[in-house]
């Protein structure tokens, strides 16, 4: 049967939990997926070390473990820095006078790119670590990794009239000035590369308090923009002069959060346009344009769910289902397209709501979380908190399961039908400094009289203060992203002091110390293990991983400070943000699941598998550095 495929339809449904999947099967909740259970099989599926979306979906990718592909975490240090960067890409500029290139960070060789060699086509829609995309001989739309307008992971902006109101986490606030109803202000675009201030496109707003809603006016398109209240606005396209013949395009959307007693509204990161984007987020370079002007304006941030706003509680939960439910049917409408023209070959197409929806919803899921212990959002109008949420995950898995029906309808007897989620979910309740703990070991040490609760952080986000409050000549190990640890090793880092002995039993020290230890506030456990990388990685690429990575138990994740290189005055922390839910803990405790509709192979099937799957269903041979496993018969 297996000589049969011609097409192989994989559908990511990013994070979806095995213990929610089995009970709603069970109960059929989930009748489509329940229909590839019997068809094929369900299993599930091992996740990478660390259980992150952009590690994990680059092993799917490539048929290698971290070590052959170098994504090891969100975040990366660089050893003469000591400094965090973004670990999926980079810019890269020869001179001032050639407009930088974006290059993607991710290594290895993968599948698509195996299947383009042998004349075979991909579509690959969305896919994380795909910025810029891949020269394949199909077509690919970028995934997480593409950034915003102004170069981060999503920066949003809060208007308001208010004075007192500060900028929270990745946002910017502008306030409101002007009279009977009437404000002049902008959309905050790039930065000029020249004088590195911010370009602004000038935009009116017209409130109507009779009608609810506010009128935005501007150059862009459509010259007006209405907003009601409590609703999404329509795409502004935008255009930034960054110079006399240089012009920057973005799209951006408007909520209006409320009127009174004041006006707020917030506006979404600028996204590339897909018409017109600075650097390419698609291949064929057109692509992008040519799915715009067939399901209309689209998401192009690598992560399009507004989960920021959501967390600094500038909108509400409805608003942030809404808007993901928007992102889930436009995703939805690309693999549709896609599906009508795949003919033979492979169409791989990410979801990942599940994941953004987990992530902010988890606490309605448990009472006692402490995320439902803080204030109330008094930023939000009355009586738009309410609403039950403790069942919208499994709702949304029921939206999933409806889009896997459809597809299925459109699978014949020659279409593998794949899906398949890269890691599981958990509760994060309990947040871990591991750089405190590394200060209470004598293993990081501080300049002067600082401690681990003291300003500037050990890598502030001043650039100019990162690390200057630590004594790198006498620290020995550091926390760097979520759950990596890095020795101080001579030769490698800068101020490196460690040489192969003494950094082996530094590393035993770590590894015995952290594994078992016990929250005592709690009196439970909080680290379930921690492994050498050497232990979990193989290739290319091991000698940039972390020397350490910290499993977790159940409950607990790396503080919100960690993956930066900060650290808290305390060992452990309550979590109380609305991002109550997360999935980098040890990997055994959050596997994902993986459904076909063929009969496969369900005996411990990890991410490393599904590469070579694909390529022999195909007819292709999986190159020797993919170390997984044909799963069909």
């Amino acid at each position: 049967m297996t000589k049969r495929i011609n097409r192989i339809i994989v559908i990511g449904l990013d994070g979806l939990e095995p213990t929610i999947v089995e009970p709603m099967l069970d109960a059929g909740a989930l009748p489509n997926l329940a229909q590839l259970r019997r068809q094929g099989g369900y299993a599930k599926l091992g996740t990478t070390w660390p259980a992150q979306t952009p590690t994990a979906w680059s092993t799917f990718a490539t048929g290698t473990n971290p070590g052959g592909h170098g994504i090891f975490d969100f975040i990366r240090r660089d050893p003469q820095t000591y400094l965090p960067n973004l670990a999926l890409n980079r810019y890269e500029q020869k001179n001032p006078f050639v407009q930088p290139k974006a290059v993607n960070l991710r290594g290895g060789t993968p599948l698509w790119c195996v299947l383009s060699g042998a004349g075979v086509p991909s579509i690959v829609l969305r896919c994380p670590c795909t910025y810029p995309p891949d020269r394949t001989s199909g077509r690919m739309l970028s995934g997480m990794g593409v950034p915003d307008l102004r170069g981060g992971l999503g920066t949003g902006t809060f208007y308001t009239q208010a004075d007192d109101v500060t900028a929270r986490e990745d946002e910017n606030v502008v306030r409101l000035s002007g009279s009977n109803g009437r404000f002049q202000t902008y959309v905050i675009g790039p930065r000029n590369p020249r004088t590195r201030q911010d370009i602004r496109f000038p935009i009116d707003v017209e409130v109507d308090h009779s009608l609810g809603r506010v009128t935005i006016r501007s150059q862009g398109e459509p010259r007006e923009v209405t907003v009601e209240c409590g609703r999404w606005s329509e795409w502004l396209h935008v255009c930034f002069k960054a110079g006399l013949l240089t012009s920057v395009y973005g799209c951006v959307r408007f909520y209006l959060c409320r009127l009174e007693p004041q006006v707020e509204i917030y506006a979404s990161p600028v996204n590339f346009d897909p018409r017109k984007p600075l650097f390419p987020i698609s291949s064929p370079h057109d692509y992008a344009r040519q799915l715009q002007e067939t399901i209309g304006t689209f998401y192009t941030t690598g992560m399009a769910e507004e989960h920021t706003a959501l967390n600094n509680e500038r909108i509400d939960e409805s608003a942030y289902l809404d808007q993901c439910t928007q992102v889930l049917r436009e995703r939805e409408d690309m693999l549709s397209l896609e599906i009508d023209r795949l003919d033979k070959g492979l169409l791989y197409c990410l979801f990942d709501t599940p994941d953004r929806i987990q992530h902010m919803f988890w606490r309605f899921r448990e009472q006692d979380h402490p995320a439902n212990r803080s204030a109330p959002r008094s930023c939000l109008p009355t009586g738009r908190r309410g609403g039950d949420f403790r069942r919208a995950i499994e709702q949304h898995y029921r939206d999933c399961d409806a889009i896997v029906g459809r597809v299925a309808q459109r699978a014949n007897e020659r279409t593998l039908l794949i899906v398949l989620s890269d890691h599981g979910f958990g509760s994060f309740r309990r947040g871990m400094h591991l750089n405190t703990w590394l200060f209470e070991q004598r293993l990081l040490a501080f300049k002067g009289s600082s401690g681990p609760n003291e300003e500037p952080p050990l890598l502030s986000s001043d650039r100019k203060t990162r690390g200057q409050n630590v004594d790198w000549d006498r620290t020995k190990a550091y926390a760097l992203g979520f759950g990596s640890i890095y020795l101080n090793r001579r030769g490698r880092e800068a101020n490196g002091i460690l040489d192969g002995d003494e950094a082996d039993a530094i590393s035993t020290a770590i590894v015995q110390g952290l594994t078992g230890l016990q929250d005592a506030e709690l009196g439970c456990r909080a680290v379930r293990r921690v492994v050498r990388r050497e232990q979990v990685y193989e290739g290319p690429f091991l000698d940039e991983a972390p020397d350490l990575i910290v499993g977790f138990e159940s409950g607990y994740r790396a503080s919100w400070a960690t993956p930066l290189g900060g650290s808290g005055n305390c060992l452990f922390e309550d979590n109380i943000r609305a991002w109550s839910g997360d999935h980098i803990m040890d990997p055994d405790l959050v596997p994902g699941v993986l459904l076909m509709n063929r009969r496969f192979n369900d005996s411990q099937p990890n991410m490393e598998d599904l590469a070579p799957t694909i390529l022999a269903a195909l007819g292709v041979p999986a190159p020797e550095q993919m170390k997984g496993r044909d799963l069909l018969p």
